[in-house]
This record gives structure tokens, C-alpha cells and sequence, in this order.
């Protein structure tokens, strides 16, 4: 899934509780599976108050009160969005600091509540059900509005994008074409079935619980700690799991011709992208980062992620590019 220098070689990644050096993810690339996340670099400590900035435009390496902090998930396409922001803020006179590749909701959203991030792009369904478990499924303009009324004071949500990036039920095409798979509720009857997925996906409403009550599937998660990455995408095509989660976004469902299983119950919740920021975040930041989801596309947002994975491009490079390109930076 930053825009500092990718990192050596030589650094490690701890995926499932396993230290997985650079080199064994380029490996990937040979069986034509490509690491989604070369592109990306994670501090040691995202959250640590003197943690550098990256390397964009404009950024500030000081932990002042007039900064705004910009937060991603560990997940390279949510840190090109973060990227996006980030520069669209600096470009609108804010001094930016960034805390990439921090992690899941569970580390983030309560350094959200408690302020110690400012701006970080989420997806609709997922938050709102994270923050309300009892939130009901509905539209995208349902969903936010349940938002508005769940997050913490001195938090909000501004305006949605078109652009989508949803957890997805995704199976070979052979494996689709062996039993009749269209959609998740034609996997009722498989035995042993199991997905490769974050951890945290076994608790998610979307999970083995949700596939069971909305579809009678019976699935085990198999936990792999890389968002969607090479990892969960090795172990679809190495036949260790029948289903992966992956984001729909991801260039490597169309590389791979793999079939995302249509989801007609609406399990997954429309997952647009969404900025959640706090109150450091002015109307002129706040317009900024409009500018930018009012031009991100989910075609958009699959064209940013391209980039990383075929470019090994950093998030700086990628949004700089980007934003020019729509007239929203120069």
C-alpha cells in the first residue's frame, strides 16, 4: 500500500507474526504476482511524536500545534490517497505533517478520538460499522449521514468520492468455472472452504458470521496480515485458500483474471472513500480535499494504484503527478 524512498532490500516485513525480507516479495513477481506494497515504506513508529515527515512538497518535520497530521491505513492505495490529500492541504497553505502506514482501525481510530491524527482517508461501510455495530446497510448517502452521527466530537466526515474500494469474496476463474460461481451465496455447500484475509476480517460483519446469516456459507479465514497484498493473492493461486479478500481496486484482480463474487444482499457495505478530518482542518483544507474527491473515480483511483504496483512509484510521485494532471495543483 509511502512517499518517502521505498526501503532497502534488506528491510523486513512482519506478515502473520513472520519477518518476509524484500527480496522473497520480488520473488513474487515471477509467478506473476506483483507486490503491491514495494512502493510503500512504514516508520517503525508512525504514532511517535518525533517521527519524520515525508518527503512532499511542503512537508514540516516539527510536531507544532499548527500542524495537521495526515494518517494511512498499512495499505499502499490508502496511502496514495493520503497522499493526495496531503499535498491538496499543503497546496492550500497548511503545514503537513505525515504518519503513513500506521495500521488497521484498531491502532488508528483511537489516536483519531484522541487527537493525534487529523486527517486520514477512510471508506464508509467499514468505518460506520465499525463505530456502530448495530448501523444498518442503506446507500451511500445513508451511510453518511450515520457517520456524522457516530464519530466523536471534534471529528467529521467531509463529502465522499465516487471512487470505491470494497472487500471482496474473490475466486479463481477456474474455480469459479468448476462450481457455477457467481455470486458469494453459490459457495453454500463447499466444504473446507477457506479465505485469505486480514485477521481482524474473522470479527468484520462481512466475515465468516456474514457470510453465514446472509448466505449459509460455512468459511474459515486464514489470517494474512498484508491487506489484500502478494501474500493473500499467493496464497489464491497457490490453491492454499479458495477465496481471498480482495479490494476491488486492486490492478491485480484484472492481471490474474479473478472473479470478485457479486454481492446481492449488499454483506459489504458500499466502501467510497471518505476523509475523515478534525477540527484543524480549516474550510480552505476542508476544499481542498474536496477538490480531490470530487476527482477520484474508482477508474481513477485503480489507475493511482497501477502506477505503484507496475511503477514501484512512490505516493509523493504518484499524487504530484496526479494532481497536476487534474488542474488541482500545479
Amino acid at each position: 500500500m509511502t512517499h518517502r524512498r521505498p526501503r532497502p532490500d534488506r528491510s523486513p516485513i512482519t506478515v502473520t507474526g513472520t519477518v518476509v525480507g524484500r527480496r522473497s516479495l520480488a520473488a513474487l513477481a515471477g509467478t506473476g504476482i506483483v507486490a503491491l506494497g514495494a512502493a510503500a515504506c512504514s516508520n517503525d513508529d508512525p504514532l511517535k511524536s518525533d517521527s519524520g515527515s515525508g518527503s512532499g512538497s511542503g512537508g514540516s518535520d516539527g510536531g507544532g500545534s499548527g500542524e495537521i497530521i495526515v494518517g494511512s491505513q498499512q495499505y499502499y492505495s490508502n496511502e496514495i490517497i493520503a497522499e493526495l490529500f496531503a499535498q491538496a492541504l499543503e497546496g492550500s497553505g497548511a503545514t503537513v505533517k505525515r504518519q503513513y502506514q500506521i495500521g488497521q482501525r484498531e491502532v488508528y481510530v483511537p489516536e483519531l478520538q484522541k487527537g493525534t491524527l487529523d486527517v486520514i482517508p477512510e471508506y464508509l461501510g467499514n468505518l460506520l460499522q465499525y463505530l456502530d455495530e448495530s448501523a444498518a446497510k442503506g446507500t451511500a448517502d445513508d451511510l453518511a449521514k450515520g457517520l456524522e452521527k457516530a464519530l466523536d466530537d471534534g471529528l467529521r466526515a467531509l463529502p465522499y468520492a465516487e471512487a470505491t474500494d470494497q472487500d471482496s469474496y474473490t475466486v479463481t476463474k477456474d474455480f469459479a468455472s468448476q462450481n457455477s460461481l457467481k455470486d458469494i451465496g453459490d459457495l453454500a455447500g463447499i466444504s473446507d472452504l477457506k479465505i485469505a484475509a486480514n485477521p481482524e476480517f474473522e470479527e468484520r460483519p462481512y466475515g465468516p458470521k456474514g457470510a453465514k446469516s446472509d448466505y449459509g456459507v460455512d468459511i474459515t479465514v486464514v489470517p494474512v496480515s498484508d491487506s489484500g497484498g502478494p501474500l493473500t493473492l499467493k496464497s489464491l493461486m497457490d490453491g492454499k485458500v479458495q477465496v481471498a479478500d480482495l479490494y476491488t481496486s486492486d490492478p491485480a484482480i484484472v492481471k490474474n483474471d479473478l472473479v470478485p463474487l457479486e454481492d446481492p444482499k449488499v454483506m459489504v457495505l458500499p466502501e467510497n472513500v471518505v476523509p475523515i478530518v478534525s477540527d484543524k482542518v480549516d474550510d480552505d483544507g476542508a476544499a481542498a480535499i474536496k477538490k480531490v474527491t470530487d476527482a477520484l473515480s474508482t477508474d481513477e483511483l485503480i489507475a493511482l494504484n497501477t502506477r505503484s504496483v507496475d511503477e514501484k512509484a512512490d505516493s509523493a510521485t504518484i499524487a504530484k503527478a496526479w494532481l497536476k494532471d487534474k488542474g488541482i495543483a500545479k
